[in-house]
């Protein structure tokens, strides 16, 4: 009985893990982005000021944000990131509600990245 619940448990777990929505984005490598799309979530002057190689800018207060997704099929995996997080994490879930299936948000943002990236 304890082996089985033992099994149970790490497969709750290993599932659990490999549903992981969200990774750090000093982590996140232009290899990534092979068979997915970066896309830039801040204001376009936010971009302008430096952004992530090959990141496409779609600003998540511009009205048009959800119209301009509708290109991107909903199952291709998609990173999205802003400044420090926050816009990224409500793009991902607004993206979701829509039916997008791989949405991953790179955590700590640009910010993040910057300071660990060497000038």
């Amino acid at each position: 009985m304890k082996s089985i619940v033992s099994l149970l448990i790490f497969c709750l777990l290993t599932l659990g893990c490999a549903q992981s929505t969200s990774k750090p984005i000093t982590e996140f490598s232009q290899n990534d982005i092979e068979n997915g799309i970066l896309v830039d979530v801040r204001t376009p002057e936010e971009y302008n000021a430096g952004h992530l190689d090959n990141a496409l800018n779609i600003d998540w207060f511009d009205e048009t944000f959800i119209q301009q997704f509708e290109k991107i099929p909903k199952d291709k995996t998609i990173y999205v990131y802003c400044k420090m997080g926050g816009r990224s994490a409500k793009a991902q879930e607004r993206l979701k509600t829509l039916g997008y299936t791989n949405v991953v948000n790179l955590e700590g943002g640009y910010d993040a990245w910057k300071g660990a990236t060497p000038d």
